[in-house]
């Protein structure tokens, strides 16, 4: 009976962070980058819930959790790294903007074919966001905070 009530509590967690972000992009009210931020925090929830339901049905609901944090904290880790570098020189800037993007794109979680499809924000040009949907969150978040912390 405990088991059922932690999936239940991390599946909680999980559909927290995709309302709040949700909330966040139907608030026309709400600065346009910081929507379009959670637009691809819901993309991703919605993607690794999806795949994870076709591609690992025996897995726990914690994964999920897990993994969906894990995208929480990554994004927002490049948010405030971003802050962080932006007085610093053009190509420093590029640089690990370009480290964020290739840590998600080097480490799927589902290795999905469709390309197209999971890189469509990594290939815009438009998107501040610019990280693949097929990602391991838990080690693309290991690997960059260690990235990060060897730049310091």
């Amino acid at each position: 009976m405990l088991f059922v009530g932690m999936n239940v509590q991390a599946q909680e967690v999980y559909n927290e962070l995709r309302k709040k972000n949700m909330n966040i992009v139907e608030n026309k009210e709400i600065n346009t980058t910081i929507r379009h931020i959670s637009q691809f925090k819901v993309d991703a929830l919605n993607y690794l819930a999806i795949k994870m339901q076709e591609e690992m049905p025996d897995s726990s609901v914690n994964f999920l959790d897990r993994q969906a944090m894990a995208m929480d904290n990554y994004v927002q880790l490049y948010i405030k790294k971003l802050v962080e570098y932006n007085e610093m020189p053009q190509a420093l800037q590029q640089e690990m903007t370009k480290m964020f993007m290739e840590t998600t794109k080097d480490n799927p979680l589902f290795k999905d074919k469709d390309k197209e499809m999971v890189l469509n924000y990594y290939s815009s040009g438009e998107s501040l966001i610019r990280f693949s949907l097929d990602t391991n969150w838990i080690k693309a978040y290991d690997i960059i905070r260690k990235k990060m912390a060897a730049n310091k």
